[in-house]
């Protein structure tokens, strides 16, 4: 009777400390990644090699850039499929020869949109931005270059519009020529991210090249008309499950925690854009978002690193 006593006495004294330990075991780590937008623009002017290089001194996890095509079949970077000194308002200013308002990037060679130097203009809205001078429009094929060496990866979006076709190649040529840069330069299938609004481009990577993740943007409903969208759902979950894209994402407005654990439960991340201040952060972080894009990767970290505990090593 007493080894009896003696025995259930231990179990008790066993459950008590297992049940204590977990009580204070610490939280499991999670990683919030950085995206930086258009490689870091609170910092350098948008989608440049210097931007690119400044994230990629500053620790980013991700670069985030545009893909534009030239007349000769050239990718290069530009969130605005046309060019002009001020084509869209509060974007990159790019100085060089007169355009017709509108002009795509689509129209003009290589050797055309490499005389703008789009590096001499810092914008009023980053403060902290500071102008290169003599910046040309970078190509991918240079961007790529620049990243050897690293680990850093890359999210890629076409510009392309259902409602627009004269502003880029049709969807299946578009990711035809992102697929032989990527392959051209050996990169890591692993590295490298689709993302678009034109998810027709998301099923032609899909068909032509299974290994690329795919990233469906999902904007503000008032931007629909803008981007041609003609499905206006903005069902995370949904949008995962009719695109196939393993990451959503959406404007940082519409994210809710509902929304992500829903997304998370069909499969997917969700790296929303393009959040800036730390108020914005933190309601990201406390929705359980697996990413971030940011104009400013370098406040962003800084950031991370402080919660208890930390949301980036």
């Amino acid at each position: 009777m007493k080894f009896v006593c003696i025995a259930i006495l231990g179990l008790f004294a066993t459950l008590s400390f297992t049940q204590t330990e977990a009580q204070t075991a610490p939280a499991p780590s999670r990683e919030i990644l950085v995206h930086g937008h258009r490689g870091a623009r609170a910092w350098r002017p948008e989608n440049t090699i210097p931007a690119f290089q400044f994230a990629i001194d500053h620790g980013v996890d991700v670069l985030e850039l545009d893909l534009a095509v030239t007349k000769d079949n050239v990718l290069v970077v530009s969130h605005n499929p046309t060019l002009a000194p001020n084509s869209y308002p509060g974007e990159r200013i790019c100085k060089g020869p007169a355009l017709a308002p509108q002009t795509p990037i689509h129209t003009m060679t290589l050797a055309e949109v490499r005389q703008y130097d789009c590096g001499s203009v810092a914008l009023a809205n980053f403060p902290t931005q500071v102008a290169v001078p003599d910046t040309k429009v970078a190509t991918f094929d240079e961007v790529l270059d620049l990243a050897k060496g690293t680990t850093v990866q890359f999210n890629v979006e076409t510009k392309s519009f259902p409602n627009h076709p004269e502003f880029a190649p049709a969807p299946a040529n578009f990711v035809a020529l992102i697929v032989a840069a990527i392959k051209k330069h050996n990169v890591d299938p692993a590295r490298i991210i689709l993302q678009s609004f034109d998810w027709r481009t998301l099923t032609e990577m899909r068909k032509q090249w299974p290994a690329i993740r795919l990233s469906a943007l999902v904007g503000a409903p008032k931007y629909d008309g803008l981007m041609g969208h003609t499905d206006p759902t903005k069902d995370f979950a949904a949008i995962a499950k009719l695109t196939g894209a393993e990451i959503i994402s959406p404007d940082f407005s519409l994210v809710t925690q509902e929304q992500v654990a829903a997304a998370h439960a069909a499969g997917a991340q969700v790296a929303p854009y393009t959040a800036n201040k730390p108020e914005d952060w933190q309601k990201l972080a406390d929705a359980n978002v697996d990413a971030i894009i940011t104009d400013d990767p370098v406040a962003l970290l800084a950031w991370l690193r402080a919660q208890k505990p930390p949301l980036h090593p």
